[in-house]
């Protein structure tokens, strides 16, 4: 296996890895924010709602492992860049060096705080308590956030020049970039929609299996309305993105489309095959000037097509194409769902009926799906961005040959990585099964998990 080979794979497998939690540390602080916050609120009434506080504490301790999880895969590929791509590092880390160290000061805080909020439930007031989840879910977000500048800074390279032969880069430029805002606040919106829809999946799951309780219809609720509500926006956002690719890197556009033949008049094809040899897409539902007049608003609209480079220079499009299907089609599906749920819920609202959406085995399911679908379309939309801009690593200014490591014999490296990964991944699904225990007993009857009390322990009982 060659140096890039090796690069490449172990990359896109911790990559992949790794993306899975960090959409789970941005959103997950931020349902922890909600839920806290109504157990809060419910304290001037007396004792407390009981249920909203066992919802908390159990979504905090998967938040725990999955921070546990993210930071150890994190860890990990932030010794990948300087391993297995030296002479992107060495050439442009100046340009992204600020937004990685960005990055580790928002880590640190979110560490910190997110000490104090595990071990402060009953050394805190509740609301001081509830207090630490800002600066974890604000520092959560910022710190991936950070990161998906720096890969915006690589599909449109800003602020690069030259002095004395060396190159030179402005390290604040990627913040006055339109293709970094685009990709960030497309991200946000995706980690909370994933996240709504895994915490949909497993309490309508429970509900399924005849856990009809309280706790699993408020869990289910929070999940399911988190997820659909985000959609409409995702979809102006998605638009937004496809407009600032055609801008500035127009064969990522001609890749997600198919479009091999520069020229107005342009169909938007939906779903089909690439053929790589005819330059068609097989099998798919062309919309009649459909892409000329998303892009321009008028069929005279040029598009650049993939006949402007040449074949080495041009992205995979069979690749491409059916990842960006793959994308919009789990979209669409959830935006479907979004829209019967908020049809279904005003009409239920003008009859006075409860719940406005109702749990049947039609909805439960529906809520199962949003979360693959949200997953699957945020993978589909990474291997969009990625593999759209090849074969470059920082977008016509170095290719992934030239930036990845020439050392050879990488090969156990990749399966040492996938091994690790593996096992990983098995440890949290047996963490997060033991977890998986449903309300706590007694719940309903008014028992259930021990609330703190309004004011914090003495100083003697929280040493103790």
């Amino acid at each position: 296996m060659s140096g890039v080979d090796a690069a490449r794979i172990e990359t896109a497998f911790s990559l992949s890895f790794h993306i899975l939690f960090a959409v789970f540390g941005v959103g997950m602080p931020w349902l922890l924010l909600y839920t806290e916050g109504k157990w809060l609120r419910s304290l001037k009434n007396g004792a407390g709602d009981r249920t909203w506080y066992a919802l908390t504490r159990k979504w905090a301790r998967v938040t725990a492992v999955l921070f546990a999880i993210g930071a150890v895969s994190g860890t990990v590929l932030s010794f990948e860049f300087g391993l297995l791509w030296p002479t992107f590092m060495a050439t442009y880390g100046g340009a992204i060096g600020l937004l990685f160290t960005l990055e580790a000061f928002a880590f640190f805080l979110e560490a910190i705080f997110m000490g104090l909020y595990l071990y402060g439930w009953k050394r805190l007031s509740p609301r001081a308590h509830w207090l630490t989840l800002w600066p974890i879910a604000i520092s959560g977000t910022l710190s991936t956030l950070f990161i998906v500048f720096a890969n915006a800074w690589m599909n449109d390279p800003v602020g690069i020049g030259e002095s004395k032969g060396k190159i030179t880069a402005d390290p604040w430029a990627v913040f006055s970039s339109s293709v970094g805002w685009s990709e960030v606040t497309h991200m946000f919106v995706a980690a909370m929609m994933c996240t709504g829809g895994a915490v949909a999946a497993v309490y309508a799951w429970g509900m399924l299996r005849g856990r009809r309780d309280r706790y699993h219809k408020l869990g289910l609720g929070v999940g399911l309305w988190t997820v659909l509500g985000l959609t409409p926006v995702q979809m102006f956002l998605g638009d937004w993105s496809a407009r600032v690719v055609g801008a500035t890197q127009p064969l990522k556009l001609a890749a997600m489309e198919g479009v091999y033949t520069t020229g107005s008049n342009v169909p938007l094809t939906i779903l089909g095959y690439y053929d790589q040899s005819t330059h068609k897409i097989i099998g798919g539902i062309p919309i009649p000037d459909g892409l000329s007049l998303m892009m321009g608003f008028k069929t005279s609209t040029v598009i650049e097509g993939m006949d402007t480079a040449t074949v080495a220079d041009t992205p995979n499009s069979a690749v491409i194409h059916l990842a960006f299907d793959s994308m919009v089609g789990c979209g669409v599906l959830v935006f479907a769902v979004a829209g019967l749920a908020a049809a279904t819920w005003f009409l239920r609202r003008r009859k006075g009926l409860t719940p406005r959406i109702p749990h049947t085995r039609f909805w439960l399911w529906s809520a199962i799906a949003t979360g693959p679908a949200s997953v699957i379309a945020m993978l589909g939309g990474w291997e969009v961005t990625e593999g759209g801009r090849q074969p470059w690593i920082v977008y016509r200014l170095m290719s992934v040959t030239d930036a990845a490591t020439k050392s050879g014999g990488l090969g156990w490296s990749v399966v040492a990585t996938i091994v690790i990964y593996v096992g990983l991944a098995a440890a949290l699904l047996l963490i997060l099964r033991k977890l998986a225990t449903g309300a706590p007993p007694g719940l309903d009857a008014g028992a259930g998990p021990d609330i703190p009390s309004q004011a914090p322990p003495a100083a003697e009982e929280a040493l103790a």
